[in-house]
């Protein structure tokens, strides 16, 4: 079947890739290659190099699709901040692009990936899907936008769309620091190790996140576009139900750390209830954080 991955040279969007290609399918990247990088990229793929904010390009690589992913975002809390109209016009223009483009070309479903971000400050931990979003950075505005979206477009345009809401992803292909200043935590610990500096922790390194290994999230977004539970715009939670400190996953990489300045925005805790991913999609993570740890020092050469 053919099959449509927005932001396909993206972190999780290449392993989506991967996982299609591997089960034979017909696989279409979308990606301006803004943050998605061109190694990461399956030769198999079909890529489609443009840019989710133009539709006219995008509308007719969306004919005869089964199904599209929809990755493509500009990520990070902080670099929202700095940038707000630009990941507003990625973040949601693109993503009601992606949704039209679908309707127009009678695509079934469109799985989004959205955001835990989308909870915002919550002190009842775990988070469940019928809490109330609270979003308060830019990022997490336009991801719940986005899901906002996709309720509409199951409602009125009859196109099957879930939301699956990543909390703390990691895993191979992560964004580090040399990606610039807005990389998230795990990967600047192991670059940081690599080259035997020390990792950088925000005060006061107690903030609690639940990590989940891209492998999990991308077999998750294969089981929602196939799941017949799902399809009228459902937010679904995809994390472990466990999280831990920066200040133990600084322990588990093992070396000497440094507090630096903190950042505008950011949370105590997340911790993703997971029930209705089990009921729903029938999936929950298989891949622990010490092994998904461990195999990332692997990688890297750090013992």
């Amino acid at each position: 079947m053919k099959f449509i991955v927005t932001g396909g040279a993206g972190f999780i969007g290449s392993h989506i890739v991967d996982m299609l290609i591997a089960r034979g399918d017909e696989v279409h990247v979308i990606d301006n290659f803004l943050t998605g990088k061109r190694e990461r990229l399956n030769p198999k793929a079909i890529l489609h190099e443009m840019d989710i904010r133009d539709f006219d390009k995008l509308a007719p690589v969306f004919k005869g699709a089964a199904g599209i992913f929809h990755t493509a975002a500009q990520p990070r809390m902080q670099y929202s901040l700095k940038e707000p109209r630009l990941t507003n016009d990625i973040n949601i223009t693109g993503t009601l692009n992606v949704l039209l483009a679908a309707r127009d070309a009678g695509v079934k479903r469109v799985v989004y990936s959205a955001s835990s971000s989308a909870y915002g400050r919550k002190d009842v931990m775990p988070l469940t899907e019928d809490m109330r979003p609270e979003p308060i950075i830019p990022y997490a505005i336009q991801k719940r936008v986005g899901e906002q979206y996709c309720e509409m477009a199951a409602r009125f345009y009859g196109l099957e769309t879930v939301s699956l809401r990543y909390f703390n992803v990691y895993g191979p292909r992560q964004t580090t620091a040399s990606d610039g200043p807005y990389a998230t935590v795990i990967g600047i610990f192991l670059e940081q190790r690599a080259n035997s500096t020390p990792m950088s922790v925000v005060p006061d390194g107690t903030q609690r996140r639940d990590f989940t290994h891209v492998t999990d999230v991308a077999r998750a977004n294969l089981l929602a576009m196939k799941s017949g539970q799902v399809g009228k715009g459902e937010i679904v939670n995809i994390g472990t139900a466990t999280n831990y400190s920066v200040l133990e996953i600084a322990e588990m990489i093992g070396g000497p750390w440094k507090f630096i300045e903190s950042r505008q925005g950011e949370v105590l805790e997340t911790l993703a209830d997971i029930k209705k991913a089990k009921e729903l999609l029938g999936w929950e993570p298989k891949i622990s954080f010490v092994d998904g740890i461990n195999e990332l020092k692997t990688l890297l050469h750090i013992f």
